[in-house]
Protein backbone atom coordinates (compact mmCIF):
# COMPACT_ATOMS: atom_id res chain seq x y z
CA UNK A 1 0.00 0.00 0.00
CA UNK A 2 2.91 2.36 0.16
CA UNK A 3 3.24 2.21 -3.96
CA UNK A 4 2.76 5.23 -5.94
CA UNK A 5 -0.98 5.75 -7.06
CA UNK A 6 -1.32 5.59 -11.10
CA UNK A 7 -3.32 8.03 -12.20
CA UNK A 8 -4.34 8.78 -16.18
CA UNK A 9 -5.04 12.63 -16.13
CA UNK A 10 -2.01 14.86 -15.01
CA UNK A 11 -2.24 17.40 -12.30
CA UNK A 12 -4.38 20.48 -12.04
CA UNK A 13 -1.54 22.99 -11.86
CA UNK A 14 -4.07 25.69 -9.93
CA UNK A 15 -4.19 23.04 -6.69
CA UNK A 16 -1.20 22.90 -4.41
CA UNK A 17 1.56 20.32 -4.74
CA UNK A 18 0.97 16.79 -2.99
CA UNK A 19 3.18 13.86 -1.99
CA UNK A 20 1.89 10.85 -1.00
CA UNK A 21 1.46 9.99 2.74
CA UNK A 22 2.25 6.64 3.42
CA UNK A 23 -1.01 4.42 4.25
CA UNK A 24 -0.78 3.67 8.26
CA UNK A 25 -0.96 7.42 8.35
CA UNK A 26 -4.16 8.12 6.96
CA UNK A 27 -5.66 5.12 8.49
CA UNK A 28 -4.23 7.11 11.86
CA UNK A 29 -5.87 10.12 10.92
CA UNK A 30 -9.12 9.18 10.45
CA UNK A 31 -8.99 7.61 14.66
CA UNK A 32 -7.45 11.41 15.54
CA UNK A 33 -10.31 13.12 13.11
CA UNK A 34 -13.14 11.17 15.11
CA UNK A 35 -10.84 12.37 18.63
CA UNK A 36 -11.18 15.63 17.17
CA UNK A 37 -14.68 15.76 16.55
CA UNK A 38 -15.22 14.53 20.33
CA UNK A 39 -13.33 17.10 21.80
CA UNK A 40 -14.38 19.83 19.43
CA UNK A 41 -18.22 19.09 19.98
CA UNK A 42 -17.54 19.76 23.79
CA UNK A 43 -15.92 23.10 22.79
CA UNK A 44 -19.06 24.30 20.79
CA UNK A 45 -21.29 22.73 23.22
CA UNK A 46 -19.88 24.98 26.20
CA UNK A 47 -20.37 28.29 24.05
CA UNK A 48 -23.60 27.56 22.78
CA UNK A 49 -25.26 25.92 25.84
CA UNK A 50 -27.09 28.12 28.92
CA UNK A 51 -25.00 29.20 31.70
CA UNK A 52 -21.66 30.04 32.34
CA UNK A 53 -18.89 28.72 29.84
CA UNK A 54 -16.95 26.05 31.59
CA UNK A 55 -14.84 23.66 29.29
CA UNK A 56 -12.91 21.12 30.95
CA UNK A 57 -9.22 21.10 30.72
CA UNK A 58 -8.85 17.41 29.07
CA UNK A 59 -12.03 18.25 26.55
CA UNK A 60 -9.48 21.32 25.77
CA UNK A 61 -5.90 19.17 25.26
CA UNK A 62 -8.16 16.95 23.09
CA UNK A 63 -9.26 19.36 20.66
CA UNK A 64 -6.26 20.54 20.88
CA UNK A 65 -3.58 18.21 20.61
CA UNK A 66 -5.91 16.04 17.60
CA UNK A 67 -5.97 19.59 15.75
CA UNK A 68 -2.56 19.70 15.08
CA UNK A 69 -2.28 16.41 14.57
CA UNK A 70 -4.66 16.66 11.95
CA UNK A 71 -3.10 19.39 10.47
CA UNK A 72 0.30 18.20 10.27
CA UNK A 73 -0.95 14.78 8.27
CA UNK A 74 -2.57 17.18 5.71
CA UNK A 75 0.64 19.10 5.51
CA UNK A 76 2.46 16.04 4.58
CA UNK A 77 0.75 15.42 1.81
CA UNK A 78 -0.74 19.07 0.68
CA UNK A 79 2.75 20.81 1.43
CA UNK A 80 1.52 24.31 0.26
CA UNK A 81 -1.21 23.96 2.92
CA UNK A 82 -1.23 27.78 4.32
CA UNK A 83 -1.70 29.03 0.59
CA UNK A 84 -4.89 27.18 0.23
CA UNK A 85 -8.22 27.85 1.78
CA UNK A 86 -8.40 24.78 3.50
CA UNK A 87 -5.43 26.10 5.67
CA UNK A 88 -6.24 29.54 5.84
CA UNK A 89 -9.84 28.50 6.71
CA UNK A 90 -7.99 26.83 9.69
CA UNK A 91 -5.92 30.01 10.71
CA UNK A 92 -9.22 32.14 10.56
CA UNK A 93 -10.78 29.52 12.65
CA UNK A 94 -8.00 29.78 15.65
CA UNK A 95 -7.82 33.31 15.29
CA UNK A 96 -11.89 33.57 15.98
CA UNK A 97 -11.92 31.01 18.68
CA UNK A 98 -8.71 32.29 20.37
CA UNK A 99 -10.43 35.63 20.23
CA UNK A 100 -13.58 34.24 21.69
CA UNK A 101 -12.19 32.59 24.57
CA UNK A 102 -10.11 35.76 25.79
CA UNK A 103 -13.82 37.46 25.34
CA UNK A 104 -12.38 39.76 22.68
CA UNK A 105 -15.28 39.15 20.90
CA UNK A 106 -19.18 37.64 21.71
CA UNK A 107 -17.75 33.90 22.43
CA UNK A 108 -21.81 32.69 20.84
CA UNK A 109 -21.55 34.19 17.53
CA UNK A 110 -17.26 33.79 16.93
CA UNK A 111 -17.26 29.76 17.73
CA UNK A 112 -20.37 29.28 16.23
CA UNK A 113 -19.01 31.18 12.52
CA UNK A 114 -15.38 29.03 13.42
CA UNK A 115 -17.45 25.83 13.39
CA UNK A 116 -19.47 26.52 10.39
CA UNK A 117 -16.15 27.76 8.58
CA UNK A 118 -14.31 24.42 9.87
CA UNK A 119 -17.31 22.55 8.25
CA UNK A 120 -17.50 24.36 4.99
CA UNK A 121 -14.04 23.93 4.49
CA UNK A 122 -13.58 20.42 5.39
CA UNK A 123 -16.50 18.94 3.30
CA UNK A 124 -15.61 21.38 -0.28
CA UNK A 125 -14.59 19.97 -3.24
CA UNK A 126 -11.08 19.07 -3.62
CA UNK A 127 -10.60 21.65 -6.09
CA UNK A 128 -12.05 24.11 -4.18
CA UNK A 129 -10.79 23.31 -0.97
CA UNK A 130 -6.98 22.95 -2.08
CA UNK A 131 -6.74 25.73 -4.37
CA UNK A 132 -3.77 27.34 -4.67
CA UNK A 133 -4.65 31.04 -3.80
CA UNK A 134 -1.21 32.73 -4.06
Amino acid sequence: MTEKKQTCRTPDPRLGRTADRPYWVWMVSIFVRAAHQVGAAVFLAVFLLPGQPYLPRGYLILAAATGLMLMATEMLRHRQLLREPAGLATLVKLVLMGMAVHSWIPGEAAILAAFVLASIFAHAPKRIRHRRLF
